[in-house]
């Protein structure tokens, strides 16, 4: 049965996400679980903040009680390392941080460690996204066509862990005006999950639940629902 998907707007590795990520270890039904970090959407804005990154989540899940390997894909080349293959096939949770979505699709899409993840899920691993982790766990999300050029938006396949729907993460963070913008712009018929910061949406079987601080607003053409901690909702 494939395992539980966190869909997080933002706050990865720090204090406020504690509560949500011990119920994370907790889904794995593992004593000691083995956590698999892949910080390779920060690669663009260096390796100190790369492995800054990776650092972090050790420390984090260390303090949590599991075994935790940063596996530092940085790019597509990277991403055909058998290594870090097996070490996701190993891996009981594996969490995406944040960064560039548009980077961590190229080095992930039709690559060995992307179906890795793909086959980790399958087998019911938890599978985690934080701000453009979470953007590419989706069937699509959207990116800027140019570092000028913010409209119109391109859309692109994500890695499909969360079929037919796109996320919009730290979505308390910018005026709703915008995301309504984006939404105008969204594929036909495809269900639109704005996370806010340290929030989580985490899905199984089609259900899911919100956790953490905020709320989770999903959008439905032009019609918006808005579900807070504790709330079930379907897409």
């Amino acid at each position: 049965m494939p395992g539980p998907v966190a869909l997080v707007g933002s706050g990865e590795f720090l204090p406020a996400m504690l509560e949500v990520d011990a119920g994370l270890l907790a889904a794995t039904g593992r004593k000691r679980p083995r956590v698999v970090l892949l910080p390779t959407a920060s690669w663009p804005d260096g390796e100190d903040v790369f492995r800054r990154w990776a650092s972090m989540g050790t420390e984090h899940f260390g303090a949590l009680g599991a075994e935790v390997e940063p596996v530092l894909v940085r790019d597509r080349f990277d991403a055909d390392d058998p290594s870090h293959v097996q070490a996701i096939g190993e891996a009981d949770l594996i969490y995406l941080s944040g960064g560039k979505p548009g980077h961590l699709t190229d080095a992930l899409a039709a690559s060995p460690v992307g179906a890795a993840l793909v086959a980790a899920h399958q087998r019911g691993a938890v599978l985690a996204g934080c701000s453009a982790g979470a953007m590419t766990l989706a069937g699509r999300h959207w990116d800027l066509r140019g570092r000028r050029l913010f409209w119109p938006l391109r859309w692109r396949s994500g890695l499909g862990i969360v079929p037919g729907a796109t996320v919009i993460p730290h979505y308390d963070a910018w005026p709703e005006a915008l995301s309504a913008l984006l939404v105008l712009q969204a594929p036909r018929g495809l269900p639109i999950l704005g996370i806010d910061e340290e929030t989580a949406a985490i899905g199984r079987d089609g259900s899911w639940q919100v956790q953490g601080r905020g709320r989770v607003t999903v959008w439905h053409g032009r019609n918006r629902e808005r579900f807070r901690r504790g709330d079930i909702f379907r897409l």
